[in-house]
């Protein structure tokens, strides 16, 4: 089923969004709830994926937005977009479990390219993936991005960003090429 862009619209987050935004967090990546959709991050991470303060760090953030997708008046999914120079960094992407699969995260994603390019004149955009996340960045590869072998580690020991349940994990860099 191909979700059609006509029912969704697109806004930068506000301080007021910042419960909702945790919540829809949340229930794509952690929890029994984010088993729903296919990007549930629940087999390798405890823990909480977000909390308000980060929420509301990338709101306030200056050369940062928190761009939300509405659909009836409910935000149903978001992305962090950040300036960075040269390129745009992507994150914080998450999709209503009840959405996934349907073609919604696609058009978020041309979306927000399209946005980096117009706004801040950038060529490429970046992102980083838990390195064994292998559908996901199997996604984001037939998106374009492509991965650079370029790893970060993962902070162990810092639950803002989850308990692990495994001592592999790490981050790796994507890069895409903007037309």
């Amino acid at each position: 089923m191909k979700i059609p862009a006509a029912g969704f619209s697109f806004r930068d987050a506000t301080d007021a969004d910042v419960d909702a935004l945790v919540a829809l967090i949340e229930s794509a990546y952690r929890g029994d709830a984010s088993r729903a959709g296919w990007t549930t991050e629940a087999d390798i991470l405890d823990g909480r994926r977000i909390d308000p303060e980060g929420v509301l760090e990338v709101v306030k953030s200056p050369g940062s937005r928190l761009l939300t997708v509405e659909q009836d008046g409910r935000i149903v999914a978001c992305c962090q977009l950040e300036h960075r120079g040269d390129h745009a960094y992507f994150g914080m992407f998450a999709v209503s479990p009840a959405l996934q699969g349907a073609g919604l995260g696609k058009q978020i994603m041309a979306e927000a390219e399209r946005q980096v390019r117009e706004a801040w004149g950038v060529t490429e955009m970046h992102m980083t993936v838990i390195s064994v996340r292998d559908d996901l960045i199997a996604w984001y590869e037939r998106r374009g991005y492509r991965r650079t072998g370029q790893m970060s580690p993962f902070p162990y020991g810092d639950e803002r960003f989850g308990i692990p349940q495994r001592d592999d994990l790490q981050f790796e860099l994507l890069v895409k090429k903007l037309a």
